[in-house]
């Protein structure tokens, strides 16, 4: 059974930067594509960062081009997002999620496994 398990999550001022964690379990890490999402209250849940097994193919969404970075380290079995001049707008929950698929990337229906989320909350 692959879990993934997202940390790194929490409360920081307008301009700041934080760095989430998903460390994963139960599969063969490697060999799946990831992906960062986050979804708002009340808005469907978006696609931010997605990278594939090598880490060679990485894709943003506009609005992350600049300010987050995607990255892995397949040893520790973990994905990370570098995220930095925070913005109120930015507040969400941020889900990791994982797919052996490496067809697509930027669709949540493209990923099978999901990590439970972690809240980030920037503050004005």
């Amino acid at each position: 059974q692959v879990q993934l398990v997202e940390s790194g999550g929490g409360l920081v001022q307008a301009g700041g930067s934080l760095r989430l964690s998903c460390a994963v379990s139960g599969g063969t890490f490697n060999r799946y594509k990831m992906g960062w999402f986050r979804q708002a209250p009340g808005k469907e849940r978006e696609f931010i960062a997605g990278i594939s097994w090598s880490g060679t193919t990485i894709y943003y969404a506009d609005f992350a081009k600049g300010r987050f970075t995607i990255s892995r380290d397949n040893a520790k079995n973990t994905v990370y997002l570098q995220m930095n001049s925070l913005k109120p707008e930015d507040t969400a929950v941020y889900f990791c999620a994982a797919d052996r698929s490496a067809l697509a990337y930027i669709t949540s229906n493209q990923y099978g496994y999901w990590g439970q989320g972690t809240q980030v909350t920037v503050s004005s």
